[in-house]
Formats: C-alpha cells, sequence, structure tokens
C-alpha cells in the first residue's frame, strides 16, 4: 500500500473494520475495571461484619465510610484526568491501579472506623483516577459508529465486578473474616496494573496531539494495520478537533460547551445521588427488613446484572441517536426506583424491582459515562470525563449520607425510597434540556460528530 503524505487518525480508526486489537483493548479494559467495581462494592459487604467486630452503634456511623471512597474520587477524577491528557491513558491508568491496590490492601489491616475512612479516601483517589482515562482511551480507539458502544461494553466490567463482593462475603467472609475482602481486592489491581503498563497500548490519537509521541504512534499503527506504509515523510494529524496546548477548566464551557458542560455535570449528581443511595445501602436496609441475609447479598447481584443490561441497551440507540435514549431511561427511573419500597412482598416483586432498578440506574450511568468521553476533544477528553465525575461524587458522595440521615430519623421503608423522587425529577429535566441543546447546538449532529463544530456554533449564535 503506498504511504500517505498526510494521515488523519480520526479517519483512519473511523473507516477500519473492527477487529482483534480493538477487541483487546475492550477486553483488557474491561478486567480492569472490573476491580475498581469490586472495591467500590466491597466495603457495603463488610459493612454488617465491622459493625459486630467494631461494636458500631448506629447503622448511620457507617455512611462516612461509605461515602468516603466517593469523596476520594471527587479528587481523583480531576487530578488524574489531567495526568492523563499530560503524560498519557496508561501512565494515569496504571497509577490509579497502583494507588486502588495499596490502599485497599492497607484496609484489611484496619482496626478503627477513623483509619477505615481516611484508607477508603484513598483507595477512592485512585478510583477516580482509573474512570476518566479508561473511557477516554477505548473512546479513542473505538470508530464513531461505535463508539458509545464499545465504551459501555467496556464499562459493564464495573458491573460485574461490584457483583463479586456478594458471593466472596457468603463464602468467605464466616471462615476469613471481613479482611478477606480487601486482601483479593488489593492483590488484584496491582497484577492488572502490572500487566497493563506490558501490554495495554496508548492512546492512539493523544500520541499525534501531543509532541513527542510520533514513534510509538507509528509502532500502535502498524499493529493496528500492518498493510499501511508510514515514512518520516507521513505527517500524522487529527484532522477534525481543536487541540489545546495546556488545559484551563474554562476550555469545558468553550466551543459550544456553555451550558451543555453544567447541564451534564447535573445529570451526572442526580443519577449519581440515586444509584448510590440505593445501591449502597440496599443489603443493610433489606437485612434490617428481617430479609434473610442471602436474599440480601443476591439482591445486590440482581441489581448490578439489571444495570449491566441498562448499559447494554443504551449503547447502540446512543450511537444512532444521540441522547435521547438517556432521557427515555431517565423517565423510567422516575417511576421504577421509588417503588421499590412497596414491593417487598411477594419475594417475585420485589427481585423484578430490584432488578429494574438496576437497569434504569446504573444504565443511565453507563450513557452518561460514554456522553462524557464524546463530547471534548481529544487534548482534553480526560480532563472532561474527569470533571463530570468530580462534580458527579457531589451526589454520590451525599446519596448514601442522606440516607443514613433518614434511616436514622426512623423513617419507613416506604418513605425512604419515596425520597428517590427529588433527584430523578431534576436529573429528568436536566436530561431533556441537555438534549434539546445538543441538537440545536451542533445541528442535529450525533454524540462525537463534531467536525464541523465551529460552522455549527456560529449557526447557533
Amino acid at each position: 500500500m503506498a504511504s500517505p503524505q498526510v494521515l488523519d487518525i480520526t479517519r483512519f480508526i473511523d473507516d477500519r473494520r473492527m477487529n482483534r486489537f480493538n477487541a483487546m483493548v475492550v477486553i483488557f479494559s474491561f478486567f480492569i475495571i472490573l476491580f475498581d467495581g469490586y472495591d467500590i462494592a466491597a466495603v457495603g459487604f463488610a459493612g454488617p461484619s465491622l459493625v459486630k467486630a467494631w461494636g458500631i452503634q448506629s447503622m448511620a456511623a457507617l455512611g462516612a465510610a461509605f461515602s468516603a471512597g466517593l469523596f476520594g474520587i471527587l479528587f481523583g477524577s480531576p487530578l488524574l484526568g489531567w495526568v492523563g491528557d499530560r503524560y498519557g491513558r496508561i501512565v494515569a491508568i496504571v497509577g490509579s491501579c497502583m494507588v486502588i491496590g495499596i490502599f485497599t490492601l492497607a484496609t484489611a489491616a484496619a482496626g478503627s472506623l477513623t483509619t477505615l475512612i481516611w484508607l477508603r479516601f484513598f483507595t477512592g483517589v485512585g478510583i477516580g483516577g482509573m474512570l476518566p482515562n479508561i473511557i477516554a482511551l477505548n473512546a479513542e480507539f473505538a470508530p464513531k459508529r461505535a463508539r458509545a458502544t464499545m465504551i459501555i461494553v467496556m464499562f459493564t466490567g464495573i458491573t460485574f465486578g461490584g457483583a463479586v463482593p456478594g458471593p466472596v462475603a457468603a463464602l468467605f467472609v464466616p471462615t476469613y473474616g471481613w479482611q478477606i475482602l480487601f486482601l483479593i481486592g488489593g492483590v488484584a489491581p496491582l497484577v492488572i496494573g502490572l500487566a497493563a503498563w506490558a501490554w495495554l497500548p496508548e492512546s492512539l490519537k493523544h500520541l499525534v496531539v501531543k509532541e513527542g509521541g510520533r514513534e510509538r504512534a507509528v509502532r500502535i499503527i502498524k499493529a493496528m494495520d500492518p498493510t499501511l506504509a508510514i515514512t518520516p515523510q507521513t505527517r500524522l494529524v487529527v484532522a477534525d478537533e481543536k487541540v489545546y496546548a495546556a488545559f484551563r477548566p474554562t476550555q469545558l464551557f468553550q466551543e459550544g460547551l456553555r451550558w451543555i458542560t453544567p447541564l451534564l455535570w447535573l445529570c451526572f449528581i442526580c443519577n449519581l445521588m440515586s444509584f448510590y443511595f440505593l445501591n449502597t445501602w440496599l443489603p443493610t436496609v433489606l437485612a434490617a427488613a428481617h430479609m434473610p441475609t442471602s436474599f440480601a447479598v443476591l439482591s445486590t447481584s440482581i441489581f448490578q446484572i439489571g444495570g449491566t443490561l441498562g448499559g447494554l441497551s443504551l449503547s447502540r440507540p446512543i450511537d444512532k441517536s444521540g441522547l435521547m435514549p438517556v432521557c427515555v431511561l431517565f423517565v423510567i427511573s422516575l417511576v421504577v426506583a421509588p417503588f421499590l419500597g412497596y414491593a417487598r412482598e411477594p419475594e417475585w416483586l420485589l427481585i423484578c424491582v430490584i432488578f429494574l432498578s438496576g437497569f434504569t440506574l446504573l444504565g443511565l450511568q453507563f450513557g452518561l459515562n460514554a456522553t462524557s468521553a464524546m463530547i471534548y476533544p481529544t487534548s482534553i477528553r480526560s480532563n472532561g470525563s474527569g470533571w463530570a465525575f468530580a462534580v458527579g461524587r457531589v451526589g454520590s458522595v451525599t446519596g448514601p449520607i442522606a440516607a443514613g440521615v433518614l434511616i436514622g430519623m426512623q423513617l419507613t421503608i416506604e418513605h425512604l425510597y419515596l425520597a428517590l423522587l427529588v433527584p430523578l425529577s431534576i436529573g429528568t429535566i436536566a436530561s431533556f434540556v441537555l438534549a434539546r441543546l445538543y441538537y440545536v447546538r451542533f445541528q442535529g449532529m450525533g454524540l462525537g460528530r463534531r467536525d464541523t463544530l465551529d460552522a455549527a456554533a456560529r449557526g447557533a449564535d
């Protein structure tokens, strides 16, 4: 094949057929993010054992430990998002794995609630740094026609990971104690992080927009397409994106994003508040309602499975129709999630409602994650996703705390879950405004299709 004088990396990726290279990136990323999901959920399953071991008198006191890791994400997402845009996705991903592994292993030796809170906070910093960079990496290797699909398929790893602590708790905690949850959750990220450093490729688009990455970029191009001849004279470009030399937060509000970014943040806040409100306290609340322990463990796994299917159901519609499928799922969640408190009997009805709650709330988060990676250009993509995750932590931190306060007020389960109507109503309205604004601002282009962004922005002024 003749050597091109100018190789547009965007067209090179978009015009290719999906092959083993793409599958390798997605599968590898799936297992990396799986252990993020495990570590986020593990503390919830350790909760009942910690109450007995440490003599914790108030269940609400555990709310701080549940939220500490989520609070750490608030700092880790923008910090390591900046690292990812500045030094590369792989540097940030491997660094995140090391932080998660070290502090999760240390958690197994915790002897007090205060120590647990601090260790969970620093674990959250690593988790927060992982999320925007692994999403950006997959967005930058996926063609436009399947970008949301590839991101969502990869991100299902977090729900599979969230379902693992339940069986681990049921099988091993009675014999080995709650510490086994964190020993497993600490060793696995260290191993997968070293494997990522050795075998996971750096983002091709990132290497092209940053100086000094040409040699590595050429090696990756040859791995993706061995028939393509690249000479020293071939110029590598990302033609359809504005390249920023250095990141400033104000860039998230430029190029037609002045209102789109804050609306995206509001959707993150509302959905994450609802998700963590429900998910973190689900085993404890069901146990307090005298449900068998085995059922409480099973219910969380059902919730995660529902979320996986919900995310997958959004993948192709988002690729084809942009944000509107996200709006539809918000409307459904508004009906399903608050009903959870009324569906305790018969058990099959409760299982169905838990499944549908996961399908909507977690499925929504898959869609919002993909959105955050598709509306920002390569040079600030990790920062854009990282800030969305960070601001969204306002919801994920306050959700479990709010639930703990309401439980402490002796609210019934029925009234407890009715409180979800507030954030979900706000999120539903924000999602419809965001979808309409994106459609008008970018002349109806689907997510990620910003080839004529400047002209579109002028047309909307």
